[in-house]
């Protein structure tokens, strides 16, 4: 009898939660999905939809800031060249925190499970809404 009210209270908290988010976080969870997607197909290019397609994109990793769109796409491209290197993403996030009507925060972490060798870490995105749609406008990985 414990375990099955337990088992309700779970659910019951689990539906509560799922029900707080808002248009706004369920959109970018959303994003972030069809980017692992992507990436999970192999489509680097279809990774790179969640970012804002602009020279002002700012992206930190291991080897400092880059700007621009293009050269965090090119750096993406060298760094996972093939299937091997790229393996299967996993992203969490972990919280998901409005700024303004136009920012959100976003803290996560991720993995990659693949041949090459498994790697992972955590980041940080400032997403910002841009015709409609939610837009990584920098990206801090490591």
């Amino acid at each position: 009898m414990k375990k099955l009210i337990v088992i309700i209270f779970f659910s019951w908290v689990c539906g509560f939660a799922a029900k707080a988010q808002s248009k706004e976080e369920k959109a970018i969870r959303a994003m972030l999905d069809a980017q692992a997607a992507a990436w999970n197909a192999g489509s680097v290019d279809g990774f790179m939809q969640g970012y804002w397609d602009n020279d002002s994109m700012l992206f930190i990793g291991s080897k400092g800031p880059r700007y621009g769109y293009q050269k965090t796409l090119e750096r993406y491209q060298e760094a996972y060249p093939d299937p091997d290197h790229m393996g299967t993403l996993t992203t969490v996030p972990l919280k998901i925190t409005r700024l303004s009507k136009e920012y959100y925060f976003v803290v996560g972490h991720w993995e990659l499970k693949r041949k090459a060798g498994d790697v992972g870490g955590s980041y940080t995105l400032l997403l910002r809404k841009i015709k409609g749609k939610w837009v990584i406008v920098c990206d801090h990985s490591s």
